[in-house]
């Protein structure tokens, strides 16, 4: 079966034209043995022939800049590898010819049977452009066809021309020796650049006649605004806040729903099997497994749509150009800017977005430092602590003195996700070139085919990559939490049945302490106990322990496992606090949660990488569990010795 590349610059429209050509009927997954990412679909002629067609990055030239435009230079000049191509789509901006042409040439002169797909011709159009493209056609001398990925003009053209018999190899006039040998030889790069635009430039004006001049003009006016250096950054964080509350408001309506629904059919389950161990497994392990997994499917969602939009129309490459700058001295790029800021809602989706930096120590480090901004799963642990630190007071007569400590906590966690960055860049060692190759689209109405695909696609690597792990996890937790030594926790339990009969505890009451009883006794207890020498210069008990065992599910599970462990109706009621309030050490009457054990707590989750699903999704972007485990450990150990410090300096 003979292989199709779809090849072009980034921002020519080809991922829009490789939907259209393949539908829904697309794959995602990785080239063998690396992170990049390509996308397949079978396609097939008028006479039902078949071919695969492989989209691939996007680059500028086959002298690489990065991981992956290298990748798809080997790949292009190895006739050997797997997905060396039969034959090439090339896609370029009608807008953009003359920049787009450079790749085009130097695959033409490589020899490859290639169609030239000149995009976006409803536009020129528009702009009433008169094109000859017959003149182009015959100075290149391969098949040039005008289409559209948006209204799905000459698609059928495109494909009878791609599969037509006639198009075949040509003679070479660059060996792909030639040019991986100039991977590194910088004059002959720029040599062999300006060569070729020297040829090309001269045929773009007697192929193109553009009358709208004054569209480019409006376009750089715009951008006067939005990549200014103050204006910029103030839209732009502007339609971050925007989606970030999207992201909590929005996104928490159908979250809050999921969880209900969830809880419901736990519950549902729980009355229909009775009491025992297949019950629980199936509602606290399997259902609340499958829960921790599509509660975050709202989320991703919205975070897609609107990445997908600002994509579509242009401005994340105004974003790119903005940040970058700033970025790039903490060992970033201007494309990290998009995680960071998503971070603040939930580290999944951020870290997911990271696919677009195309330099692989930059997008690792991103991927790395995101978990350090806090959260919305922090929210209900910084809630509950706060009120043990800070007492309930206005200052200046308008801001709350909690609401500042508040914000400063997020202020924290950005220097401590930059500083991180800065670090890891002087350890991080890479041969890989740094610098930002951009293209600035002209603004245009977006493909909402593009969009949902954009978002299916994530929201389907998500489910089946990181879901599965989530799911393992969640079937450990539930076992280390509902199980444990035999005799010892049935005689704890009997003790606690006969403790509610003498003191007339209620169903609930009862219910509460049993579970709690349970917990304390189940391994996650006993683990929680044998940290406990480890974690008491922190300030903390073993009951603490426990939640810090659990909550590695997800953060908020803190509360609850504190609720449990109280043996208080719920964890929203303000018994909890009042709980955990009179809790004393074992033996002693020293207060477990003073302002020094509260700061310290709060520090530690500030830090430590307690969420699963977070460590799932940066295995799925690395395809590796060796930078999930560098990332649980570092951020482990800065959230311990903090946490350390913030106790031993307040106690």
């Amino acid at each position: 079966m003979e292989k199709i590349a779809l090849i072009g610059n980034p921002n020519s429209g080809k991922s829009s034209l490789f939907n259209v050509l393949s539908g829904l009927n697309q794959s995602v997954g990785n080239f063998p043995g690396v992170t990049v990412e390509k996308k397949t679909a079978f396609i097939k002629s008028e006479t039902d022939e078949k071919a695969q067609l492989i989209d691939f990055p996007g680059l500028y030239s086959l002298y690489p800049n990065s991981k992956d435009e290298q990748l798809v230079s080997d790949v292009l000049t190895d006739p050997s590898h797997e997905f060396h191509p039969d034959k090439i789509i090339y896609v370029a901006d009608v807008l953009q010819l003359e920049r787009h042409l450079l790749l085009a040439t130097q695959l033409i002169d490589m020899g490859f049977p290639l169609v030239l797909a000149v995009n976006m011709i409803d536009i020129s159009k528009e702009k009433k452009m008169t094109l000859d493209l017959d003149f182009l056609e015959s100075k290149l001398k391969v098949p040039v066809i005008p289409v559209s990925a948006r209204s799905k003009e000459n698609i059928p053209e495109l494909k009878r021309e791609i599969f037509n018999k006639d198009l075949v190899a040509r003679p070479q006039a660059i060996h792909q020796k030639l040019i991986r040998q100039s991977y590194n030889d910088l004059d002959f790069q720029v040599r062999d650049t300006m060569a070729r635009y020297d040829i090309f430039t001269p045929w773009i004006s007697k192929t193109i006649e553009d009358p709208s001049k004054n569209d480019a003009q409006g376009t750089n006016n715009v951008d006067r605004i939005v990549t200014h250096k103050v204006i910029g950054p103030l839209i732009f964080f502007g339609l971050m806040l925007f989606i970030f509350q999207a992201l909590f408001s929005w996104a928490s309506i159908p979250m809050d729903a999921i969880d209900g629904a969830f809880a419901w059919l736990g519950n549902a389950t729980k009355f229909a099997l009775g009491s025992g161990w297949l019950s629980s497994l199936i509602a606290d392990g399997i259902i609340a497994g499958l829960g921790g997994i599509v509660i975050f499917i709202p989320q991703i969602l919205v975070l897609f749509i609107f990445l997908g939009l600002l994509e579509e129309i242009g401005y994340m490459s105004r974003a790119v150009y903005l940040f970058d700058g700033l970025l790039r001295k903490f060992g970033l790029s201007g494309k990290s800017v998009v995680a960071l800021v998503s971070g603040g809602a939930c580290a999944i989706p951020a870290i997911m977005s990271t696919r677009t930096i195309t330099n692989w120590k930059e997008r690792l480090i991103t991927i790395l430092v995101t978990p350090l901004i806090s959260c919305s799963a922090r929210l209900p642990v910084y809630i509950i602590l706060i009120e043990f630190i800070v007492p309930e007071r206005t200052v200046w007569g308008v801001f709350s003195l909690q609401a500042l400590f508040f914000m400063g906590i997020y202020l924290v966690s950005i220097a401590a996700a930059l500083g991180s960055a800065w670090v890891m860049q002087k350890i991080l060692k890479s041969t890989e070139r740094s610098f930002l190759l951009l293209e600035l689209p002209r603004y245009k109405k977006p493909i909402w085919r593009n969009v949902f695909l954009n978002v299916k696609e994530k929201v389907w690597s998500f489910i089946w990559e990181a879901g599965k792990i989530i799911f393992i996890i969640s079937i450990i937790l539930w076992f280390l939490s509902s199980f444990g030594p035999t005799e010892k926790r049935q005689k704890a339990v009997e003790e606690a049945h006969n403790y509610a009969l003498i003191n007339k505890l209620d169903t609930d009451e009862r219910a509460q302490l049993i579970a709690s009883t349970e917990l304390e006794h189940s391994y996650a207890g006993i683990m929680g106990k044998a940290i406990e020498p480890v974690i008491k210069p922190l300030g903390y008990d073993w009951k603490i322990g426990i939640a810090l065992i659990t909550s590695f599910a997800a953060r908020e599970v803190f509360v609850s496992t504190m609720a449990t462990i109280y043996a208080v109706g719920s964890e929203d009621d303000a018994s909890l606090k009042d709980r955990m309030r009179s809790e004393t050490f074992y033996g002693t009457e020293t207060k477990v949660y003073s302002v020094a054990t509260a700061l310290s707590l709060l520090v530690f989750y500030l830090f430590a990488m307690q969420c699963m699903s977070t460590l799932a999704v940066t295995k799925r972007e690395t395809n590796s569990w060796k930078w999930p485990i560098i990332q649980f450990v570092f951020m482990t150990v800065m959230a311990y010795v903090a946490a350390f410090g913030a106790y031993q300096v307040f106690s």
